[in-house]
């Protein structure tokens, strides 16, 4: 038997696993019972969009409830602007956009360099 024969014969016995699990959940109800049974997949979640090698790795903090540091410093600007717009002091609003400034310089800089080399 050669090496793709036996790849094939693997890839068999896993697709013969997944069947009898999916068979077993059918059985037993646990797949109805999934929030998104009888739905269309999400798949406008930004997956497109997101370089290849960063797909999985984004998938699984997205899945673990981990946002990406990317995500993390576009809440900390919004939570910034929300702040400049509440405030009336002159002094507090040169901070505040300075502040959002140096997010918006960050944020970029990384954002380019994952366009470019997909890793940080």
């Amino acid at each position: 038997m050669n090496a793709e024969d036996k790849r094939a014969q693997r890839l068999q016995l896993l697709d013969d696993h997944i069947g009898q699990a999916l068979r077993a959940s059918e059985a037993t109800g646990e797949l109805r019972a999934a929030p998104s049974w009888g739905k269309p997949l999400a798949v406008a979640d930004g997956w497109d969009e997101t370089p290849v090698e960063l797909r999985q790795p984004y998938k699984i903090l997205k899945d673990a409830g981990v946002v990406p540091p990317e995500v993390e410093v576009m809440r900390e600007i919004t939570a910034l602007e929300r702040e400049l717009a509440a405030t009336t002091d002159a002094a507090m609003q040169r901070a505040l956009m300075q502040r959002i400034a140096e997010k918006r310089q960050h944020l970029a800089l990384r954002l380019e360099k994952l366009r470019h080399s997909g890793s940080l």
